[in-house]
């Protein structure tokens, strides 16, 4: 069972009169792909076993290389590091294709979440989406599990000029726009690049460990955790 949809979602900041988020000063941070939904496992497939070897056919790219990278980063990270046999367009048009069929019709949400929302909203903690994909594949996942608004942000690496994961940008911008100090807020994350830009960040991070990434380096994570119920009690216990 996935849980139940929250019937309403309100967006309203819980501030002081300081204007400082009250109580705990803390938010939750989550990555999507792996850990909002389980579209890890198929992006590992689909590029090993058909991009990596498209775009750079001569070459031997571990995917743990470009894990948690916005997917536009990923081919121009493929261009500088390896010899390309595709053009950036065919890449992304490709890679699109494939994102919308994923995100509408094949992942699976993380089980319990709706409940994870509910209790972290019942104890005032913020919560983000906090994502290398683009809005437009942000959205499709939102809209399809019924969290339209469950989350006070969305944000991209599109919406940053900055480097993308393993850099600590993106987490740095999502906890200014949710005025939270990086050192307030949880991240939870499940690539080697995600947990290394979390941790760059100063943000405390929870470590979901996927099959998909199997034995990656997760020593920069505060705490390493392996199943839905063992991620929904650390960040309660983290973040509340």
């Amino acid at each position: 069972m996935i849980g139940r949809p929250l019937e309403r979602f309100p967006l309203a900041k819980r501030l002081s009169v300081t204007g400082r988020y009250c109580a705990h000063m803390s938010a939750v941070l989550f990555d999507m792909d792996g850990v909002l939904v389980n579209s890890e496992d198929y992006w590992v497939e689909f590029q090993e076993e058909t991009i990596l070897p498209w775009v750079v056919p001569d070459a031997d790219v571990d995917v743990a290389e470009v894990s948690g990278m916005n997917y536009r980063e990923i081919y121009d990270y493929l261009d500088s590091e390896y010899e390309t046999a595709v053009s950036r367009e065919e890449y992304i048009d490709r890679f699109t294709a494939a994102a919308e069929e994923l995100y509408t019709e094949r992942v699976d949400l993380l089980d319990g979440l709706y409940d994870l929302l509910a209790e972290l909203e019942a104890a005032g903690v913020s919560t983000a989406v906090v994502s290398s994909s683009p809005h437009e594949w942000i959205g499709w996942v939102l809209e399809r599990f019924d969290l339209e608004g469950a989350f006070e942000h969305v944000i991209s690496a599109d919406d940053i000029d900055a480097s993308s994961k393993p850099a600590p940008d993106v987490f740095e911008y999502a906890a200014d726009e949710m005025s939270v100090p990086p050192a307030d807020c949880v991240v939870v994350e499940d690539s080697a690049n995600g947990i290394e830009a979390a941790d760059r960040a100063g943000a405390t991070v929870v470590a979901y460990r996927i099959d998909a990434h199997g034995d990656i380096d997760r020593s920069p994570a505060d705490v390493v955790v392996d199943s839905p119920a063992e991620l929904r009690g650390t960040v309660l216990e983290r973040a509340t």
